[in-house]
């Protein structure tokens, strides 16, 4: 290793001296039980006993958009997730699934692999690294630098490149994604689209569509149901259906609706209780029903979208059953997404009244015509 790198590991190892009190306390949370003794600690995370094509994404989302690319694989498939809820969905597409160490660690820790594929923004400078020294090829997949971010990765352009020096191909969304990662040292850059329009959506149940129209409050973040909520005018028995981004605030969520339903005087259900849409108002709490949800729908509301700071959410899924997409102005971090799907409305939160109004004017539709990424593990 250069001493670039025997700098870096010592910085962690301090970090890691430090935040060690905070972890432990941390750790004690339903959310983080799993991953922070297993990422920080190693406690039983030993590493992959198989070599293959190893994935390493980070959480539900990106699990699920590599699963095509895994379906037609020959070799072992290994996965490392950072997130909990990561983990579970990867451990229903492979038996060999990890979380991915802390950075300290990793030297150790990684084994020779076939081929070490990152997808998005999981650069990490020690990951690929201890790769490369293990003799594994690495490429890093549908790469993108938001325009939210941008700035960000200019200002630590030089870290970037060591990075970049240990990352043999580089699989861009877009041409502009193209232009900002060539900046930032990486080479052998192909522009091939994003991974999520190459996933085949399949719902996985089939529930009977509401006589009613369906408005569904999708992927929602904290603040943005009462928000919503606020603007919505109920016609004709209209159904909303909500689901929150992270399970933690399922029973927040549900105390948020519940008032809802008490002042408007309708009808409010969780559907891990009722498994149903029968209520005018239904809360899922159940993870993995998102697309099912979009196969009835109507009307979606894309959250994280009508809060700063989040970036929005993918527009493909709900897209792809032609529903009506309304979104808010705050999407940074899925323009590349957004450029996929015809008629998205991106309106402000207090335009929502007029823009549910008019909702039979358009339906969303995909305009996504990108080569499989597959190609690019062929060669394994």
């Amino acid at each position: 290793m250069k001493p670039f790198s025997y700098i870096y590991l010592f910085v962690a190892a301090i970090l890691l001296i430090v935040a060690t009190p905070i972890l432990l306390l941390v750790s004690f949370k339903k959310k983080y039980r799993d991953s922070i003794p297993a990422r920080f600690f190693l406690w039983k995370n030993p590493p992959f006993e198989k070599e293959g094509i190893w994935f390493h994404v980070c959480s539900f989302g990106e699990v699920r958009s590599i699963k095509p690319l895994i379906e037609d694989l020959s070799l072992p498939v290994n996965i490392s997730v950072i997130t909990n809820t990561g983990y579970k969905e990867a451990e229903a597409v492979s038996e060999n699934v990890r979380f991915l160490p802390y950075e300290l660690w990793l030297p150790w820790w990684v084994r020779k692999q076939k081929l070490l594929v990152v997808s998005e923004a999981e650069l990490w400078y020690m990951l690929f690294l201890s790769a490369k020294m293990k003799g594994t090829r690495t490429i890093f997949i549908n790469a993108r630098i938001s325009d939210h971010s941008y700035q960000n990765y200019k200002r630590f352009a030089f870290f970037y490149k060591r990075i970049f020096e240990n990352i043999d191909e580089v699989y861009a969304q877009s041409q502009k994604d193209k232009e900002r990662l060539e900046e930032l040292g990486a080479k052998n850059i192909t522009v091939c689209g994003n991974i999520k329009a190459y996933g085949k959506v399949a719902v996985s149940k089939e529930y009977p569509k509401p006589s009613q129209n369906v408005l569904t409050l999708a992927s929602t973040h904290e603040g943005e149901e009462k928000m919503i909520l606020d603007r919505i005018v109920i016609k004709d028995g209209m159904k909303i259906i909500v689901v929150p981004r992270h399970p933690e605030r399922f029973d927040e969520v549900a105390h948020t609706l519940r008032e809802f339903a008490n002042k408007k005087h309708i009808s409010f259900g969780r559907f891990s209780e009722i498994e149903s849409f029968e209520k005018d108002i239904t809360l899922v709490d159940k993870m993995g029903e998102l697309v099912n949800i979009y196969a009835i729908s109507d009307i979606v509301l894309l959250g994280g979208s009508f809060v700063d700071g989040v970036g929005g959410h993918n527009p493909l899924e709900p897209a792809h059953f032609q529903t009506k997409i309304i979104s808010g102005p705050y999407y940074f971090n899925q323009k590349a997404l957004y450029e996929l799907v015809e008629n998205i409305e991106i309106v402000d939160i207090d335009d929502l009244p007029h823009a549910l109004s008019i909702v039979q004017a358009s339906k969303a539709n995909l305009k996504v015509d990108i080569k499989p990424i597959k190609e690019a593990l062929d060669v394994v």
